[in-house]
């Protein structure tokens, strides 16, 4: 069992391994919800805690101001209930010594204050529909429902109104982030080309730049299992593993077997660079062979067996797995609330679903986009093309399926898959590939000295030490 990781204490998680060295954790702070799930979010009950001493002092109230990023306070309650998550939740933060921990922490809040406090000056906001997608998501990467997910949150000592408060801040920095840096960022032809002539003549290629097609089957392991529970499910995943090694079609073991929500297509995710695969699956097929098998591996959601699809290298005719879609889009409006786009987007679906109304008709008379005029039509797609909050969704839809509105930055989105194809990549989408590596790696750079450049510019009061 492991614990739900809240938006901010990833962000806590990041400063400190810039700070301490801590490996595999990524700096910056500005994943978007979907990345942080991506990453594993972990589940687990509280900690029980110990009853107070007779014996012990009396010590003075927590509740005190620590600190006033442009007169805006951070009391020492903020500090030390971001640090108690921090350590409950991170290994790495347990060997860090008490004082520099907190230090660490009243830093990393006082960043994050002045970044939300120039997102509210730019005018950025992040409505309830958006936060209530957000943790939709959070919920069904935890394979629970959200009523489930607010019943652990609770467990864990997180009242409801700061879980949802966490995620509109990381809403709100993703959304800053993205217009004062993201946005910023070029990468022109000639730096790309330059970059995959690198990669061709290198002995070692960067990682980032592998294409896999993974399949996934999960033997889920649930909440509050006891350790003869898990240890029966484990043999349970090994099992499976070992059929699907004397070649039984893993496809259909997917079919029959697994927990997870992609075993119709035989749990196949999709030919896409490495990178934008959990780093577990990665590290765990990173020697496996085209058509190998590896695991069972353990993660927060229960046993992983893996089959590897393909591998190719992008400049060596790589393939990725390419989805025809369609959307209908209501831009944000200052007359249309985003929950009133999310019903009549919904009432769309109906009207589809029931046979009375047709997509690229309604596309055509009411998409706010450009490919309205196409019926709604966005031509093949190739991964990472789209915003995270447009692709989770994408992916989890198979051809033909309709999702649900879903809230991105630019408004609210109907999306259809219309199929799925696996594809060479030509030597325009191979130069966008080697664009989008390097894209990452300049932004962060440039997020980094952005982050410092709003530090420097707040007016940071120090009043009393955080005392735990």
């Amino acid at each position: 069992m492991k614990h739900i990781r809240s938006i901010l204490t990833l962000g806590c998680l990041a400063a400190l391994a810039a700070s301490s060295g801590a490996q595999g954790l990524r700096p910056g702070g500005g994943s978007g919800i979907t990345d942080i799930m991506r990453a594993g979010p972990r589940l687990a009950p509280p900690p029980a805690r110990p009853a107070p001493s007779a014996a012990a002092p009396v010590q003075r109230s927590a509740e005190y101001i620590v600190a006033l990023v442009n007169s805006e306070p951070i009391t020492n309650t903020e500090v030390q209930s971001r640090v108690t998550r921090l350590i409950r939740e991170n290994a790495e933060a347990e060997r860090v010594p008490r004082p520099e921990l907190t230090r660490l922490v009243l830093e990393r809040l006082i960043s994050e204050r002045a970044q939300l406090q120039l997102a509210k000056e730019n005018g950025i906001k992040v409505d309830d529909v958006a936060i209530d997608q957000a943790e939709q998501t959070v919920a069904r990467q935890n394979q629970i429902t959200v009523e489930e997910l607010r019943r652990r949150v609770v467990a864990e000592g997180i009242s409801p109104r700061e879980f949802r408060n966490d995620l509109r801040d990381q809403l709100l920095l993703t959304r800053l982030r993205d217009r004062e840096v993201e946005a910023k960022v070029k990468i022109s032809d000639a730096e790309a080309d330059e970059y995959l002539r690198d990669q061709r003549n290198s002995p070692s290629r960067d990682a980032a730049l592998q294409n896999i097609n993974l399949a996934q089957l999960l033997v889920a392991v649930p909440e509050n299992a006891t350790a003869a529970q898990i240890a029966t499910l484990q043999q349970r995943a090994q099992g499976l593993a070992q059929r699907a090694r004397s070649g039984e079609d893993f496809a259909k073991l997917v079919q029959d077997n697994s927990d997870s929500p992609d075993r119709a297509n035989g749990g196949a995710i999709g030919m896409r660079s490495a990178d934008r695969y959990p780093s577990l699956f990665v590290e765990a097929t990173q020697s496996t062979a085209v058509n190998g098998i590896a695991g069972p591996i353990r993660s927060g959601a229960g046993f992983h067996v893996l089959k590897v699809l393909a591998k190719a290298q992008v400049g060596a005719d790589a393939t990725v797995t390419q989805t025809q879609v369609r959307h209908i889009l209501l831009l944000n409006d200052p007359k249309r609330t985003a929950a009133q786009a999310v019903a009549q987007l919904a009432e769309f679906k109906r009207r589809l679903q029931a046979g009375t109304a047709d997509f690229a008709g309604l596309a055509r008379d009411n998409s706010q986009d450009a490919s309205a005029k196409e019926g709604g039509d966005l031509g093949w797609s190739r991964p990472g093309q789209f915003v995270p909050e447009f692709e989770e969704a994408m992916d989890r839809l198979a051809p033909g399926q309709i999702s649900d509105p879903v809230v991105s930055r630019f408004g609210v989105h109907l999306i259809q898959v219309v199929g799925r194809r696996e594809a060479k990549l030509t030597q325009t989408e191979q130069r966008e590939a080697a664009r989008a590596v390097l894209r990452e790696k300049r932004v962060e750079e440039a997020f980094t000295t952005w982050v410092q450049e709003v530090r420097a510019r707040a007016y940071v009061e120090y009043r009393e030490p955080p005392q735990s």
